[in-house]
């Protein structure tokens, strides 16, 4: 076609488009206009012609199905076309919008529940430019059913961390979900505890061995990472520490959240039932009782506990309890009868390595929080601390510190360090029951996928569907209670 045929071609299609096609294609090029300019990568325009192609002109075939006199090709044709359609919107507003997630486990209770599903606001802090592009959109890392074990993503390519504006940041006391820092690399067979865990416990090369209680070492990009959902409790540049199980920033005291548990162990004067349970807020995960022994009466008594007159003991329980269920506890004398702490364990693997040995999560610090843009010493024990956000999380992975102490970032001797991103501490309510930042250790930004606004459906698993299975009065609520 030459250059005139071509143009009055051009001149026809176009001056046969219908209006309402010219009102679907500007309301189109507005809106990605709008997320190129938001993306702040103009480059982006260009699939402009793209779209003025799929509208107005029509020159790539992408409807020719629509003109076969196949009936059968047409209505599968449309099927697909539909389906395609639909799995693109998912992909765009799941990766710039927002996005559903469920509350997998307790670490939050009483804040979110065990079966809350949570709409997650990634605009609330700017969402990330997907780092992994090619993935499926409604599956973090690995496809379900008969396609188990399959990774739902491609590792390749990978495009560097960016992050658009956002309506706010990361607050002190801010619910967050982000992809599980230390979840880089995995135990396919043992997802759980982490590798990095893994081989603390036991070994480098146990772990490594190919044995099959273990399976394949995975790792996985950081947007490809579990999701996992945390308060936030300090933020970069301070300082954190933990006396008594109460939090302290910067030498400051910070406000308990109304729902932040503990473990206890409370006794009564006669069983407790489930309606007894039920009408103090305690899951049936949570009830313990615990058994004891004539060989254990005497230590129990030495601790409060109360004895029979012939000398056994009432039910002691244990579990995580708020302050409003202990105060219940303490409200019904006649049956409750005594009250206890669960002393924090000092076997607990806790972060850093080393610096951590004689800390508990109930006395845990100080320990500060990386800033970008601060720099720090590369001594032994800031290397102890820091090494893993410098070689996992920044890139330097061949950063090492050798025998006489001195450290080598990307080759090169280097007696101090300056961060290229923000970190945060991050704590479950469920204060005796979380495995979190405690245990390993800080969140970078790029980790960080958005803030949850509201719980569109909370489903108590302990319970039929039509008999309490459905928790209404949670529905619609505000999924960032302080």
């Amino acid at each position: 076609m030459d250059k005139n045929k071509f143009v009055a071609d051009l001149k026809s299609r176009i001056g046969s488009t219908k209006a309402t096609r010219w009102v679907r294609f500007g309301i189109v090029a507005l809106l990605f206009l709008g997320w190129v300019a938001w993306m702040g990568n103009w480059w982006l325009a260009l699939l402009l012609v793209l779209l003025f192609d799929i509208y107005i002109t029509g020159y790539i075939p992408f409807t020719w199905w629509k003109n076969s006199r196949s009936k059968t090709v047409r209505t599968v044709m449309s099927w697909v076309d539909a389906i395609v359609y639909a799995i693109v919107v998912v992909y765009f507003v799941f990766a710039f919008v927002g996005q559903n997630y469920q509350i997998p486990s307790s670490s939050l209770e009483k804040s979110l529940l065990v079966g809350d599903y949570l709409w997650v606001n990634k605009m609330a802090y700017g969402p990330r430019v997907p780092m992994t592009p090619v993935h499926f959109p409604l599956v973090q890392n690995t496809m379900p059913g008969w396609l188990g074990g399959t990774k739902s993503y491609l590792d390749s390519p990978q495009i560097k961390y960016h992050r658009l504006k956002g309506f706010d940041t990361v607050k002190t006391g801010d619910i967050v979900v982000f992809n599980f820092p230390a979840g880089d690399t995995v135990a396919s067979n043992m997802p759980n505890p982490d590798y990095h865990t893994l081989v603390r416990l036991y070994g480098h090369d146990v772990v490594n061995s190919g044995d099959p209680a273990f399976g394949e070492i995975i790792y996985r990009p950081v947007d490809r990472r579990e999701n996992y959902v945390k308060r936030t409790v300090g933020l970069p540049g301070q300082t954190i520490e933990i006396r008594s199980d109460s939090i302290y920033i910067d030498g400051s005291l910070q406000p308990m959240p109304a729902e932040a548990q503990h473990n206890y162990y409370f006794q009564t004067k006669r069983p407790l039932t489930d309606s007894d349970f039920d009408n103090l807020g305690i899951a049936v995960d949570d009830r313990h009782r615990i058994s004891t022994s004539p060989s254990d009466y005497p230590a129990l008594a030495s601790l409060g506990f109360d004895t029979n007159a012939d000398g056994t003991i009432p039910p002691i329980y244990f579990g995580p309890l708020t302050a409003g269920m202990r105060e219940q506890m303490l409200s019904q004398p006649n049956v409750f009868s005594h009250l206890m702490k669960q002393p924090a364990p000092t076997d607990d693997t806790l972060f850093p390595a080393g610096i951590a040995d004689d800390w508990t999560r109930a006395q845990y610090g100080p320990i500060w929080i990386p800033r970008r843009g601060a720099t720090i010493p590369l001594t032994r024990e800031n290397w102890d601390i820091y090494n893993r956000c410098i070689r996992n999380y920044e890139g330097h992975n061949d950063a090492y510190i050798d025998p006489d102490g001195t450290v080598y970032i990307d080759g090169k001797p280097a007696d101090s360090y300056t961060f290229g991103m923000d970190y945060y501490f991050m704590m479950g309510d469920n204060r005796d029951n979380s495995l979190d930042s405690r245990y390993w250790g800080f969140v970078p930004e790029d980790h960080i996928v958005g803030k949850p606004i509201m719980i569109l459906l909370s489903l108590d698993k302990d319970k039929g569907l039509f008999s309490g299975g459905i928790r209404w009065n949670r529905i619609l609520r505000s999924a960032n209670p302080k």
